[in-house]
């Protein structure tokens, strides 16, 4: 049965929209149908950075059949010029009777100004059909541009006793091969992707995706002394996708140098605490324009990020195996808390089975729900 509430066509829009997801950022995603009469007449999507954005996607493919009818959009249309021309000048221009947009757009550019031209261009412009769901969509794009730092997505796989490794330190494989696939998915539509010195010393990982997603992330691992060795792995895979080292002031000018001849950026990142670094590196990246990084760990760096209260979404991974052992570590280490009524509590918390393991993932309740949708 066609759709034929408001809600409906823009759920189908953010649906849409949700297909440009590792292919728009830093840009948000955007989807848009445009309505005749009830029917579908047009719709579409941005679909890559730099490309067109959804608006003129859909008023393409109206056509003629555009003038007089309803446009649903999951975020104001832009009215600057940015590497497209603006697309509520091209909505004017296309006879759009109506306009429903889901959130208005906070990017400084734009931020009310296009729905203003819509107005004064004599259109009718509803604002806030869907607007929750829209916000949950674009979350790292609001954050990016609420905070200047992006998105971070912790990891991790732990068996049902809640170790990520033995005493000894052995963790391959504690999830299944249907667990580490969803774990390449999401890497290839990350930014970077950080993990800490011992991880990379002990896993030895490459940590790319296999096969290959629309983004190749920076690989980034949390080394204060620069200490990473020659026959690693992350150093042998460097052209295939980016490394970045980030060491302290006190690491050795040889080690630096030995690094960055092999490739590697090499980056202080200072800070009186572990969680103040991870603070600072996140600033560094959200002005590299970084919408989304996945924390791969180990349990000291996850743990600098929960202390840090930078943590804003959780993908786990539970095995049905038991390691036990007092030593065995636990996936989330650092200071922690020390009440239990302090914890971060997570919302739109999904639970599934994938192939035995259990894969559960959810969001970080904020104090400000409008950086998390």
């Amino acid at each position: 049965m066609p759709a034929t509430q408001p809600t409906d066509f823009m759920m189908r829009a953010i649906a849409l929209a949700k297909q440009g997801e590792g292919f728009v950022e830093p840009n948000p995603m955007v989807g848009c149908l445009i309505v005749r009469d009830g029917q579908v007449v047009g719709e579409g999507w941005h679909q890559r950075f730099g490309g067109p954005h959804a608006e003129v996607e859909a008023l393409n493919k109206a056509s003629e059949a555009a003038r007089g009818a309803t446009m649903f959009v999951t975020l104001e249309p832009c009215c600057h010029q940015g590497k497209t021309p603006p697309c509520a000048h091209a909505v004017v221009e296309s006879g759009i009777k109506r306009v429903v947009v889901a959130q208005r757009d906070p990017f400084p550019k734009v931020d009310g100004g296009g729905i203003r031209v819509l107005r004064e261009a004599g259109i009718e412009v509803e604002v806030g059909v869907c607007q929750k769901e829209a916000r949950k969509l674009n979350a790292p794009y609001l954050k990016l541009l609420e905070t200047g730092t992006p998105w971070v997505i912790a990891k991790w796989a732990m068996t049902l006793d809640g170790k990520i490794a033995t005493e000894t330190g052995d963790s391959q494989w504690i999830s299944n091969e249907a667990s580490r696939a969803i774990v390449h998915q999401i890497r290839g539509r990350v930014d970077a992707i950080i993990v800490g010195s011992g991880t990379a010393r002990a896993d030895d990982p490459t940590l790319t995706a296999r096969p290959g997603g629309p983004r190749v992330a920076t690989r980034i691992v949390l080394d204060s002394s620069a200490s990473l060795t020659f026959d690693s792995k992350l150093i042998h895979s460097i052209d295939t996708a980016p490394l970045l080292v980030i060491a302290t002031r006190e690491a050795s000018e040889e080690n630096i140098q030995r690094l960055t001849e092999s490739g590697c950026e090499v980056l202080a990142c200072d800070g009186e605490s572990y969680a103040e670094r991870i603070r600072n590196l996140l600033t560094e990246l959200g002005q590299r324009r970084m919408t989304n990084v996945l924390v791969e760990g180990g349990a000291n760096v996850l743990g600098a990020f929960r202390d840090a209260d930078a943590i804003d979404e959780v993908r786990v991974f539970i095995a049905p195996k038991i390691i036990g052992g007092a030593n065995a570590p636990g996936p989330v280490g650092g200071n922690g808390l020390q009440l239990v009524s302090d914890a971060l509590p997570i919302e739109d918390w999904s639970v599934t089975a994938n192939d035995g393991d259990v894969y559960a993932s959810g969001r970080v309740v904020r104090l400000k729900p409008n950086l998390r949708g």
